[in-house]
């Protein structure tokens, strides 16, 4: 591992960058802390330096690809100026990512379905879960939605199948048939 620098990251960084890889092709509980420290090069004593426990290397993986999500589909809705070609973008991005090579899913719902309710991967899901749907409503609210709660839902919905239809059917085409539902939602919840 090398960044575009050339330098190695740091320990940090490979511990994050081995959850990420291992966590989201294999699933949390099936991948040890001993195969994350093999995969990332670093010892033990690293993990627990930075991270303290599995549970908090989960949560910060899950926060890493919250970030990422967030940075991809923010700069998908800023290439457009209306609320309907913003809300289309959302699905756009999706319908990328679910193309590329690797694609399992929605990585909070993998992680949360084995994971113990109320604790740190919960707390991730839901912080997750919670932008999406607020993204949504955000945009319902923008375009004059008569109820852009119940609208954002509705999309949200669509997005969440959207993943689930990509990973268990391995349709990479779930998002555009998700875009498409999302805008006769759309054109007939709003003025």
């Amino acid at each position: 591992m090398t960044t575009a620098t050339g330098e190695r990251p740091s320990v940090r960084a490979r511990l994050l960058e081995a959850a990420d890889e291992l966590f989201y092709r294999e699933g949390v509980q099936s991948v040890g802390i001993d195969r994350i420290i093999e995969h990332a090069g670093v010892a033990k004593a690293s993990l627990y330096k930075h991270f303290g426990s599995k549970e908090e290397l989960v949560h910060a993986y899950l926060l890493e690809r919250h970030a990422r999500t967030r940075r991809r589909i923010d700069a998908a809705v800023a290439e457009h100026r209306e609320p309907r070609a913003q809300m289309l973008a959302v699905f756009e991005s999706q319908s990328a990512t679910m193309r590329r090579p690797g694609f399992r899913g929605c990585a909070f719902a993998g992680a949360s379905a084995e994971a113990p309710s109320g604790g740190l991967v919960e707390q991730a899901t839901r912080d997750y879960r919670d932008w999406v749907r607020g993204l949504f409503t955000r945009l319902a609210t923008e375009g004059g939605a008569r109820d852009p709660n119940a609208l954002a839902a509705q999309l949200h919905l669509l997005y969440d199948g959207a993943a689930a239809s990509g990973n268990l059917d391995h349709d990479r085409a779930a998002a555009d048939t998700a875009a498409v539902a999302a805008a006769a939602l759309w054109d007939a919840a709003t003025p």
